[in-house]
């Protein structure tokens, strides 16, 4: 019950009561009930955004990402071990792969080589866990180019072994002179003193002396490019193109047993020995190409010859003595 309130009357000397009003006491609970709903409000606000209260949904999105981040670590452990087998694959694949096919090895930074200009991964960034994303997502796409890079590579060591009997038929690997036909070694590789103007001088070649029409083997498979007198000094010449970079002379023949275009295998007779061009005597001079380059023929005589012969050969060719032609 509520009091009741009075005021003094100074005019009749009496005290009065305090009659209130209708509307002010509406009003006062008016005023009551909206600050209650106010503070009610307020207080709701300060419990959803106040950590020491987790609504049931707040609980549920933290277990979630927290799966999240263990989901993550799992993938980067797995991604580690998928690196681990990545690295041996590529260290197998330089070091023995590519070495046995005499191939390049494939440099590191290709492999791992990640992705400039653009910026991949803007659509990621903003979030709570972003760095943790973003460095998942860039291991997962070097490790995808690691996976293509090798991938092409082993497609090519594939195709090399296909080709490795072709390879090997390809080499020049026999003298272009049967032994049994040899009257000597005239002259090997390297600075030789020339017959004609006796100065000392580069030879790329060996010179067979032989009789003239004495056989001229073809030392490795491939298709004859040359067969005519045009180059100068070389007299009646065979070129065969074997392929890898490899490419035999014949020169100063008698005659010819093949023509250009004509694919041949490693022991077929292409011509004979002859004096022609700028010769001294009838002897083969042979020549061995690999890459355009010159190089030493007594490397490709394993074919036919024991390790004794090869031996003498080697001795008679690295005198300095007077070439042929």
């Amino acid at each position: 019950m509520s009091k009741v309130k009075y005021y003094y009357d100074s005019e009749n000397l009496a005290y009065r009561r305090i009659k209130p009003k209708k509307g002010r006491k509406l009003g006062v609970v008016l005023l009551f009930l909206a600050s209650s709903g106010l503070f009610g409000f307020l207080c709701f606000v300060l419990l959803l955004n106040v950590p020491f209260f987790e609504t049931p949904k707040d609980k549920l999105q933290a277990r979630e990402i927290e799966n999240l981040k263990l989901r993550y670590e799992i993938l980067n452990r797995k991604m580690d071990q998928v690196d681990e087998v990545l690295a041996n694959i590529a260290e197998r694949d330089n070091n023995l792969y590519r070495v046995y096919f005499n191939t390049s090895p494939i440099p590191e930074e290709q492999r791992k080589a990640g992705f400039g200009g653009v910026n991949r991964y803007k659509d990621l960034e903003g979030f709570n866990n972003s760095q943790l994303v973003i460095n998942t997502t860039k291991r997962l796409d070097v490790i995808q180019k690691e996976l293509v890079v090798q991938s092409k590579s082993l497609d090519e060591i594939a195709k090399l072994a296909k080709d490795k009997e072709k390879l090997l038929s390809a080499i020049p690997a026999i003298q272009p002179v049967k032994n049994e036909d040899l009257r000597h070694m005239a002259s090997g590789f390297g600075y030789r003193s020339d017959p004609f103007t006796k100065i000392r001088k580069f030879h790329a070649g060996m010179d067979f002396s032989a009789k003239t029409g004495t056989p001229v083997y073809a030392t490795g498979d491939g298709v004859v490019t040359r067969a005519d007198n045009r180059a100068s000094g070389y007299g009646n010449h065979i070129v065969i193109k074997h392929g890898y970079g490899y490419e035999t002379l014949y020169a100063h023949l008698s005659k010819y047993k093949a023509r250009a275009g004509q694919r041949v295998k490693r022991g077929d007779v292409i011509g004979y020995v002859g004096s022609t061009g700028r010769s001294e005597a009838p002897h083969l001079h042979y020549e061995v190409h690999k890459g355009g380059q010159v190089i030493n023929p007594i490397n490709f005589y394993y074919g036919n010859i024991s390790a004794k012969e090869y031996i003498l050969i080697s001795k008679l060719a690295n005198q300095e003595n007077q070439s042929l032609d």
